[in-house]
């Protein structure tokens, strides 16, 4: 095993052993911190912003999307349709309901994946499943869908099928055009409708 691994293994670890510490408004079972130890290092936690922009193209009637961050940050700018369970609240009988429903795939959010990754944490302590996290959060959010940045000329077929997509993402969440390229990929089918009011700010593409 690589440094790298074993850095990832400590700072998960500490958040897990953070999750022991959680008082008695807790009512959920919880799984044995050697389980989510092994949960905790699967990459199969993690969801792309692309796998989340096409989900809500499609309007995935599956995706139930929780920012994580303190109200007053949810308030100024989130993801469409995103319900707001602060990393605080998780714990409470009321932010629990939004866990453990069967049929529904929640993806967790923040700024970065930092905020979320804790939240997934203590979520899989309290043995909900079916929880992801979005990397990159917010910010990977506006670098790849709402920012797309053109591939080098010498990119591979796959990165400028990525990025018609992303562009025609970016047009469906903000209503703004970006410019096409000469080596641009028709392959992409994804069926654009806007919706009458988002939760994203215009522009940038």
């Amino acid at each position: 095993m690589n440094r790298n691994y074993y850095f990832l293994t400590a700072i998960m670890f500490v958040l897990a052993l953070g999750t022991l510490f959680i008082h008695e408004r807790v009512v959920s079972p919880q799984i044995s911190p050697s389980e989510l130890l092994w949960d905790v290092l699967q990459p199969t936690r993690f969801v792309t912003t692309d796998q989340v922009a096409k989900r809500l193209i499609e309007k995935d009637p599956s995706l139930l999307l929780i920012d994580v961050r303190p109200a007053a940050e949810y308030d100024k700018y989130s993801l469409p349709n995103a319900v707001n369970v602060p990393i605080d609240s998780l714990i409470t009988p009321a932010g629990q309901e939004y866990f453990g429903n069967p049929g529904t795939k929640v993806v967790l959010f923040s700024n970065d994946a930092i905020l979320a990754n804790q939240a997934w944490v203590l979520l899989r302590r309290m043995a909900f499943k079916n929880d992801y996290v979005m990397k990159g959060g917010i910010n990977g959010w506006m670098e790849t869908i709402i920012q797309p940045k053109e591939p080098a000329e010498t990119a591979p077929e796959s990165a400028f099928e990525r990025y018609e997509f992303r562009k025609a993402a970016c047009q469906y969440f903000t209503g703004a055009n970006v410019a096409n390229t000469g080596k641009s990929s028709s392959k992409v089918k994804v069926v654009f409708k806007r919706r009458k009011k988002t939760a994203v700010a215009a522009g940038g593409c």
